[in-house]
Order: structure tokens, then C-alpha cells, then sequence
């Protein structure tokens, strides 16, 4: 038997399937999707078994070393959905399949997790252990099992190890040996929720179409109940002996939802994101294989879960940027359920209280590409909180610069009601750069042309993009005097600020730099938040959106123009986003909520529209923009990135391409290019961009394939093609 492998190597010369032939001793356990040890050259490689020619010639064909797997990790589907993510994406096909596995399910040799295992103690059957004389331990032990049938080897120790080893040795008990799952869900008690009508009719005309490949856009103001929607969606889904998909964008959001849906669902639900160990995920990811769990919940790549039945698909806060892989292959999280509902023929849902363009517009376009389901009131009915802009222009209105003096009062105000306060500011560390105020010299990385940012807490400069650290100076190198001094503003600072003007509150800062150091760490402070261990939680973006505390009454946005300043086609519909999101975390509950946003840009268009809840407002006026420069959705986007070590080989390069593009793409694409990436070197590489606007892909892919296929031994340079690309 000859099978084809395709190896390890990421490496587009080695994108190919290579042949091996099969011990007979073998032959009746191989399938295709398993993991085999191969040699290649002088190595000894894993790969995956992409092909079985049973009759074909073993004559000079190495043979395989031995199998890795007992059943295989990709299932008929998974297998297809690589070669489609090839075709998509024009990433090597091995990459395509190492996004879809865990750690340990992976080709990557010398990678090994073990299963964890408990032991349990039984009765024997037939004996009569009335009969029996026992000591007063072991009569104790017998008697555990009156009511339960299986008990924890480790919990009859506790009554006396001696006796456990006895009846054992005796043939009174017996042992059975379980494998012991990682990540464990607590128990919580089970709540079900009664729907309003308008929920009711958006989960029936879903229900209703179980059958059929259809793309839906759940558009609900924050507060209007979609999860609910979700979950009864999802039973009605289960009912029919399918399984489900259940995506949320950010880790923050997880820990919540993981815990409203087991209330719901109990140990029926597999858990996946990027915080769970190596050995958690293989875990998951076997339970879900074997029809332990008939749903799961995660982030993007809980998206190639190895369901083969599934029923229905949702990805939740479907805008999200973080749905985009930005490593190769660069797929688009929506694309990837589009394909898999398409191969179940199942539906798949996509919801939002702020959709994005593109979404929207397949929704409301004449052609119904999307079916638009709408939830625009709040489950109880109450108004969405009243938004109030302060200009911070106006130094009169400002207390200590960061916090303007309205800000302040009505964080007093809500305080002294015993409600808690939401603060976003999406920049973390303690200032954005350090200069010196005699010469102007500003600190930056040695490999990123980028200013370090200051995280007091350390006392470290970092660079958030190479990770670089080095410790703060006081002293300026470059004219020596004792004058520098941090500017610009960070969580850290603003947490400073609110101690200093708060003394009683109890503040908890959520960012990158307090969840990544421990554990859980999202999950602890999101439950300390929500039973009111903390009055004020102030943190950056992964606390703008579908978090739930019913205590909050008050949002205040420190800088809402950060991302409206960024220099990017998306950066006024990401702000709009952003802020319409941390809105609608105040007064979601019983009490009136109230938001207040700081910015420099009181006038911009994106800030009316927050501040009027007006998404279909911002909606027009976005499109005439994106109309008039052309941009998504009225034209396809491709981005292709020109990167190296030396600056004018790689603008050469670039410039290049550029003209092979201009000869041989149809005339109706826009080439805009060659330019420098807004950093333009990071890691001590060098970053030039052409951006591709069209409406017709014709040949799109034939092109850059070819210029994949010329670049792929040059040394200088990489080359990287991003279909869709959240960011220019």
C-alpha cells in the first residue's frame, strides 16, 4: 500500500504530497486524516495522510516509520475544508491543516500530551456483603455504595487507605480506571428564561429554516437579549440530535457566557479558546470528536471543532476584528462557518447591536444575501442609557486633564448610590512615550520604528510590538540634562488618577498587562466585578463589549478618539463600534444608565451618531464614504505585504511588483502602491504595502499564486497576501 503524506514543514517548496509505503502489518489500520512518523531526507518528520493508493507500486518508495494516531485528527470534512482554506487563502495546505488542531493533535514531532487518568472503586457483583465480617472501615467503605454505584478511589481513602488495599486485594472491590478530563465546569444552578415575543419570533423563523443553508444577521441594540435567542436556538437544535457552534470574539466575553450557557446545558458543552493549557485543549477537542459534547463554545478557532453532525453555527459580535487570523493562513472566521454550514446545511448566525458594513449591507440589499432578523428594544423595555459628549477642548471642563470635572461628578454621584462605574480606555501601560523637555528626544525601540510606552508598575519602557524592554531613564542621552518626563495617558496612569481622586472606591484594571501574567485571570476579575468586589472597572477594549453586570449604571469613555485618529479606511466604523459596545454595558438591568465620552472631536459624525444610538444613521454616511473611495463593501480588498532586512531591496521589490500587477491584472483593478506600512520596521524588518480594490476577483488568485510561487526561495524577501484584511 502507498500513501500519500503531506510533512510538517511549512514551506511552500514543500507543499506537496510525497509518497510512502505501508508495512502490511499496518495496511488495515491506515485512514486517511492520521498522523504517521516519516522519513524526509535526513529527518524524521510527522505528517498527516492526505491520500490511500492501495495497488500502487512500493518500488524506491520509503516507508513510514510507524502511525501516530489510533483514529485520525482530521476528520472527511476537516480534510476538505484545508484544501478549500488553500484555495481561499493561498497559504501551503499543511498550514491549513495546523489551525484547525490543538497543540497536541498536530503534525509537529516530538509533541506529546498524555491523557490523565482517576481511578474509581465498584462492588463486585454476587457478593453478599451482609454476610461478610468487615472491621468498622470496611463496613464503612461497603456501605458508600448504597447509594452510588462508582465513587473516587481517593474519597474511600480518606476513610482508611488500608482498608481500600484489603478489600481490594481480597476481590471485594474492584478498580476502574477513567480518564479525567483538564478543564472542569463548576456547577451552577440551572435558570431558564421565558423569551418576549420579539425574541420568540426571531428563534421561530430560525427554527424553521434548520434545514436550509442560510446566512442570518441577528441585529439586537445591546441589552435586547440575543443569547437567549442563542440558546434557544441551540435547544431547539439539540432536539434533533445535532450539535453546534458558539463563537465570541474576545476571551473576556467567555467565562460569562461559558457560565449562562451551562446553566442551560450542563456538561453537554466542550470549552475552547487560547487561554486553556495544551493538555485542556486536547482534551476538549477529543470530547468533541468522540460525541462527548454536543456543543461548543469559544473563540475563533473553536470554528474547526470536529463536529460531523452539526446543526447550526453562531458567531456572536460577528464585527469583531478579532474573527480574522493574522498569521498564515489568514482565513476570515465568518468565511470558514459559511463553508461548514454549506457542507451541513445548516444555518448560521451572525449577531451584533453594531453589525458591520458589509454584513449590514448584505442584509438590507434588494437580493436578501443575508436574512436580517431585528431586536430593537431592551428585554425590559427601558431606553438605551442617555449619552452625554464632553469637549475636551474646553480646559475649564477638565480636572486633572484625563478626567473632565462632569466625568468626575458622576462618577461621585454613582459611587454614593452603591452602582458601579465602567471606565474604557483603550491604551495600556502608564504613558505612551517619554521625551525630554529640553531637547525633544523621544525614546523608541532599537527594532521598530515606534516610541516605547511607559508602564510604571515595572518601571519598564516596552515596545508592544517586538515586546523590547528596557528600564526608564531619567537622564537624556542625547543632551544630558535630568528632563525627562511621560506623556500621553495609559490604564495605568488613569488608574493612578482615580486612586488619588477616589480614595474609598475599590478599583480593578483589566488589560493586557494584568490577564496575561496569571491564569483565569479574566474569568476571576469578571466574577469579582459582577458580585460587586469592585466599584470601578477600568480597562481597554476587552471590557467594551458583551459583558453583562447588572450593578452598572454609569460608562465613561476617557479618550473615545484613539481609534478615530488611527490612519485606516475601518477606523471610523471600528470607533463607532467601540463605543456603541461600552455604551450599552450601562443600565442593562433594572436602573437607568448613563455614559459619558470624552473627546477632542465633539462634531465628527461618528460621535453625533454614538450619541444618538443612530447605527443606521452612521450606517449612511459611512457608505457614502466607502462608496466614494471605493472600499468595502463596494469592492473586494487585497493587501499584499513586501517585507525584508534591507530597506532598498525590499522598496525595490516592491516596486516591482507593483508594475508585474499592472501587466497582468485586469484593468479595471485599482493598484495603489507601493507604500510603507504605518510602522515601517518592526523587528528590524521593513514593511512596504500595495492595496488591490476590485469587484471582480477574475484571475486575482492565478496572479498572486504566480508571484507566490517566484518569491517562494528569495531569501530578502516575504511576501504575504491578505484577502480582506481588517487593517491597512
Amino acid at each position: 500500500m502507498v500513501i500519500g503524506v503531506l510533512v510538517q514543514l511549512v514551506n511552500y517548496n514543500t507543499d506537496k504530497v510525497f509518497d510512502y509505503c505501508v508495512p502490511s502489518c499496518l495496511c488495515s489500520k491506515i485512514k486517511l486524516g492520521m498522523r504517521v512518523l516519516v522519513p524526509f531526507g535526513k529527518q524524521v518528520l510527522e505528517g498527516f495522510i492526505v491520500e490511500i493508493n492501495k495497488n500502487s507500486h512500493t518500488d524506491n518508495i520509503k516507508e513510514i516509520i510507524q502511525l501516530v494516531d489510533e483514529v485520525p485528527v482530521l476528520n472527511e470534512e476537516l480534510l476538505l475544508l484545508g484544501q478549500w482554506l488553500k484555495a481561499k487563502t493561498l497559504a501551503p495546505l499543511i498550514s491549513c491543516y495546523q489551525v484547525m488542531l490543538p497543540r497536541g493533535l498536530k503534525a509537529k514531532k516530538g509533541t506529546s500530551i498524555t491523557k490523565k487518568y482517576e481511578s474509581y472503586i465498584s462492588l463486585v457483583n454476587n457478593v453478599d456483603y451482609d454476610a461478610l465480617h468487615l472491621n468498622l472501615p470496611q463496613r464503612k467503605i461497603v456501605n458508600c455504595f448504597k447509594d452510588q454505584k462508582l465513587i473516587l478511589k481517593k474519597k474511600l481513602q480518606e476513610i482508611s487507605v488500608s482498608s481500600v488495599k484489603t478489600l481490594l486485594e481480597k476481590g471485594l472491590l474492584q478498580e476502574v480506571v477513567k480518564e479525567k478530563y483538564r478543564y472542569q465546569l463548576h456547577d451552577v444552578k440551572p435558570v431558564k428564561y421565558s423569551l418576549t415575543l420579539q425574541q420568540q419570533q426571531v428563534v421561530d423563523e430560525v427554527l424553521n429554516k434548520l434545514s436550509t443553508n442560510k446566512t442570518f444577521l441577528l441585529y439586537g441594540v445591546t441589552g435586547s437579549g440575543k443569547t437567549e435567542c442563542y440558546m434557544e436556538m441551540i435547544d431547539g437544535v439539540l432536539k434533533k440530535g445535532k450539535t453546534a457552534i458558539v463563537l465570541v470574539p474576545e476571551i473576556s466575553l467567555t467565562p460569562q457566557m461559558i457560565e449562562r450557557f451551562y446553566r442551560r446545558f450542563g456538561n453537554q458543552i466542550a470549552v475552547f479558546h487560547s487561554k486553556l493549557s495544551d493538555g485542556e485543549k486536547y482534551d476538549e477537542w477529543r470530547r468533541i470528536a468522540k460525541g462527548e459534547a454536543k456543543m461548543v463554545i469559544g473563540a475563533r478557532s473553536a470554528i474547526f471543532a470536529p463536529f460531523t453532525n452539526l446543526g447550526i453555527i453562531i458567531i456572536d459580535e460577528e464585527h469583531s476584528s478579532t474573527y480574522k487570523q493574522e498569521k498564515m493562513p489568514r482565513y476570515y472566521t465568518i468565511d470558514v462557518a459559511k463553508a461548514r454550514a454549506k457542507y451541513h446545511n445548516c444555518p448560521l448566525i451572525l449577531g451584533s447591536a453594531t453589525p458591520s458594513l458589509e454584513s449590514y449591507s448584505r442584509a438590507i440589499s434588494p437580493k436578501k444575501i443575508y436574512e436580517l432578523l431585528s431586536l430593537p428594544n431592551r428585554i425590559n423595555q427601558k431606553k438605551l442609557p442617555k449619552v452625554t459628549v464632553v469637549n475636551m477642548h474646553n480646559k475649564k471642563q477638565v480636572n486633572n486633564f484625563w478626567l473632565s470635572v462632569e466625568l468626575c461628578e458622576a462618577i461621585k454621584h454613582t459611587l454614593a448610590r452603591k452602582e458601579q462605574v465602567i471606565l474604557l480606555l483603550n491604551r495600556r501601560g502608564y504613558a505612551t512615550f517619554v521625551t525630554c523637555q529640553n531637547c525633544g528626544y523621544v525614546e523608541k525601540c532599537p527594532n521598530c520604528d515606534i516610541t516605547l510606552t511607559y508602564h510604571k508598575t515595572s518601571n519598564i519602557l516596552r515596545c508592544h510590538y517586538c515586546g523590547y524592554a528596557t528600564k526608564k531613564i531619567n537622564v537624556c542621552p542625547k543632551c544630558g540634562e535630568n528632563s525627562i518626563v511621560e506623556l500621553g495617558n495609559g490604564t495605568q496612569k488613569i488608574e493612578e488618577l482615580l486612586k488619588q481622586q477616589f480614595t474609598e472606591a475599590r478599583i480593578l484594571r483589566m488589560d493586557y498587562d494584568t490577564t496575561s501574567s496569571k491564569k483565569n485571570a479574566h474569568e476571576t476579575m469578571i466574577k469579582s466585578f459582577a458580585n460587586n468586589e469592585y466599584d470601578i472597572l477600568l480597562g481597554t477594549q476587552m471590557i467594551a463589549k458583551g459583558l453583562d453586570f447588572a450593578n452598572v449604571t454609569l460608562v465613561g469613555v476617557i479618550n473615545a478618539d484613539i481609534s478615530l485618529n488611527i490612519p485606516d479606511f475601518r477606523s471610523s466604523e471600528i470607533t463607532f463600534q467601540l463605543l456603541s459596545q461600552v455604551s450599552g454595558r450601562s443600565g442593562r438591568k433594572d436602573k437607568e444608565g448613563q455614559v459619558i465620552i470624552q473627546t477632542f472631536n465633539p462634531d465628527h459624525y461618528v460621535i453625533k451618531y454614538v450619541q444618538n444610538h443612530d447605527y443606521e444613521g452612521f450606517y449612511k454616511e459611512e457608505m457614502k464614504i466607502r462608496k466614494q473611495l471605493k472600499y468595502p463593501p463596494f469592492c473586494y480588498l487585497t493587501y499584499v505585504k513586501i517585507s525584508g532586512k534591507d530597506y532598498n531591496v525590499v522598496f525595490t521589490e516592491a516596486k516591482k511588483i507593483r508594475d508585474y500587477l499592472q501587466k497582468y491584472l485586469a484593468k479595471n483593478i485599482i493598484i495603489l502602491g507601493p507604500s510603507v506600512g504605518n510602522v515601517l520596521r518592526i523587528k528590524n524588518i521593513y514593511y512596504f504595502g500595495i492595496i488591490l480594490k476590485c469587484r471582480d476577483k477574475k484571475n486575482l488568485n492565478l496572479v498572486l499564486g504566480d508571484l507566490i510561487s517566484h518569491y517562494q526561495n528569495n531569501k530578502q524577501i516575504h511576501l504575504d497576501i491578505d484577502f480582506n484584511p481588517n487593517h491597512i
